[in-house]
């Protein structure tokens, strides 16, 4: 063999072994995940376990309540103590999925085995009973609705849901007028539908999928796996909606998030992927920055939520496009308003903000309903839209007066107020809050305003704002509820929006009073805390129905 046929035969070998490697990539979370899953929870159980003991989840409210019905049988009690009693091993990976086969959807679990014959006991005391069977080296127990199959290793539980409908579209009717719809009543095979899990080839499981394996390599204590095309599997896309072509909203359409516990707050990294048309909307059109001054502009110190966005305008009229929206949308803004999808991109510089403050609960009691609950508290509404081209967006505004004007007909005073400088449109529910935003604010900016301002997408929730300023039920329960709320919550941070490998990324923060405890731990306590209160109160009602003798009030005679 000459010297460039050997070098020929070198390169092939490497390109072979180059794409072979690239193929042969997978995860094994997603091994026995159906490819087509509406919902994937991934949970590690060692990374939780290292957060949260079994030792301190024990102490909690709940738990103990568990613990003392008298009606939970030994082993059960014994497995409750210690997980590893039940033959499942904790310390190890969960998966939590939702999916559909031909005959309808099911809720499948996976995890691993410790101890098998621990877990076989744990099934009986369970009373999990039903046919049981051996093949594919498992042991299988199915009744009705259920099956559990497990060997020394691994097992699948799987519960059926009910049948999912998957109705054709209108335009899938033949020529006679009739359609051949689904056996929606079919009992479902529960053994079938879990052998076909466990023998599923790695080519129909999210452990071919390259999203999905990126999501899971994510360091998280979890991750969160949503497929909107499945979800919205059943949607009848016939007539008008076919026409519009709605369905390119979620073909394609998967969210995938991690979410981690760490000292004082949680956070949660959020992948937002779409189809064909969808994704190249995206990276064209995803915006820069929120604009910075709307924020500072806010004329109030007291925030409960503000929320802002920066996108580029013309991205409106390609969105619409691909949806076969375009022509209506045209023809109904001409001929209701008088102006076009052209005008609404001129006007506007691609810049939005809504905030919410000054909520006002001074006399809680004036903020109760009739029957004694508490209703939802007054608070001031601020809108602010970056103008483009000042006489398009004169258009518009008065466009919005013809639109608006039969909400407004006959009011004393109009229920929201509106004005434009030269580089702001502004509405709200209290005019000196908008007077004062276009004027430009003289507070000093708050801190919250830096950590959302550097990315397409921002919100702010002020949890504490939120919660000292909410009315509150006169029952010694509700406000001990709120007081435990008070000390738990601090705020939430988003930011983001920016288009990245092939997707729109988010970050949400929610921030906790307590700094330097984990987040987890924090949970658990707050939980148990909640649950106590709420037993309590559960009790006291029931010891004053108990107590009440209804049978002392006196009848009403309907005789005159």
């Amino acid at each position: 063999m000459n010297k460039k046929a050997l070098s020929f035969s070198v390169a092939a070998i490497a390109v072979v072994l180059f794409f072979s490697a690239c193929s042969s990539k997978s995860n094994t979370a997603g091994r026995y995940v159906p490819d087509n899953a509406g919902v994937v929870m991934h949970i590690d159980g060692a990374s939780l376990n290292t957060k949260l003991p079994w030792e301190e989840i024990k102490q909690n409210e709940w738990f103990k309540k568990v613990q003392s019905d008298t009606s939970m049988s030994a082993f059960a009690k014994a497995a409750f103590e210690n997980p590893d009693n039940s033959g499942v091993n904790i310390k190890k990976d969960i998966i939590i999925f939702y999916s559909t086969d031909t005959s309808g959807a099911y809720a499948a679990v996976e995890g691993s085995i410790s101890d098998e014959a621990k877990f076989k006991k744990s099934l009986a005391e369970g009373k999990i009973t039903g046919k049981e069977t051996t093949k594919d080296g498992y042991t299988f127990v199915t009744d009705e609705k259920n099956c559990v199959a497990y060997n020394k290793e691994k097992f699948f539980a799987t519960m059926s849901t009910g049948s999912q409908t998957n109705y054709p579209p209108l335009s899938d009717l033949s020529d006679t007028g009739s359609v051949s719809l689904p056996n929606v009543s079919a009992k479902k095979d529960m053994e079938k539908v879990t052998a076909e899990l466990i023998n599923l080839s790695e080519g129909k499981s999210l452990g071919k999928n390259e999203k999905f394996g990126n999501l899971i390599e994510t360091k998280g204590d979890a991750h969160l796996w949503m497929n909107a095309e499945f979800l919205n599997a059943d949607a009848n896309m016939g007539g008008m909606t076919a026409l519009a072509n709605l369905k390119k909203l979620y073909e394609g359409a998967i969210t995938a998030a991690t979410l981690n516990f760490s000292d004082g707050k949680i956070d949660m990294d959020v992948k937002s992927y779409g189809g064909k048309e969808m994704t190249e909307l995206y990276e064209k059109y995803s915006g820069g920055n929120v604009d910075k001054a709307m924020l500072q502009n806010i004329p109030s110190k007291d925030v409960a939520g503000v929320f802002a966005l920066n996108f580029k305008p013309e991205g409106i009229k390609a969105f619409l496009k691909v949806l076969n929206l375009e022509g209506l949308a045209n023809m109904g803004a001409k001929a209701q308003l008088g102006i076009d999808i052209d005008d609404f991109i001129k006007a506007n510089k691609g810049d939005i903000m809504i905030a919410i403050t000054d909520l006002k609960t001074a006399n809680p009691d004036l903020n109760t309903s009739v029957d004694g609950l508490p209703t939802a508290p007054p608070m001031n509404v601020l809108f602010s839209a970056a103008i483009g081209d000042k006489a398009s967006f004169n258009k518009l505004i008065d466009a919005g007066k013809k639109m608006g004007s039969a909400f407004t007909a006959g009011a004393s005073t109009p229920p929201v107020f509106f004005n434009t400088n030269e580089k702001y449109f502004t509405m709200s529910t209290d005019k000196t809050s908008m007077d004062k935003y276009l004027a430009g604010s003289s507070i000093p900016a708050p801190a919250y305003i830096d950590k959302i301002a550097g990315s397409g997408f921002g919100g702010y929730v002020n949890f504490q704002y939120v919660l000292n300023n909410t009315p509150t039920g006169k029952d010694s329960a509700d406000i001990q509820s709120k007081d435990l709320s008070i000390k738990m919550w601090d705020n939430l941070i988003i930011n983001g929006g920016g288009f990245k490998d092939g997707a729109l990324n988010q970050h949400w923060e929610i921030n906790l009073m307590d700094k330097t405890t984990n987040s987890l731990k924090q949970l658990n306590k707050y939980a148990g805390a909640m649950a106590a209160i709420q037993e309590k109160k559960a009790q006291q009602q029931n010891d004053f129905w108990k107590n009440e003798d209804l049978m002392t009030i006196p009848p009403v005679s309907l005789n005159k």
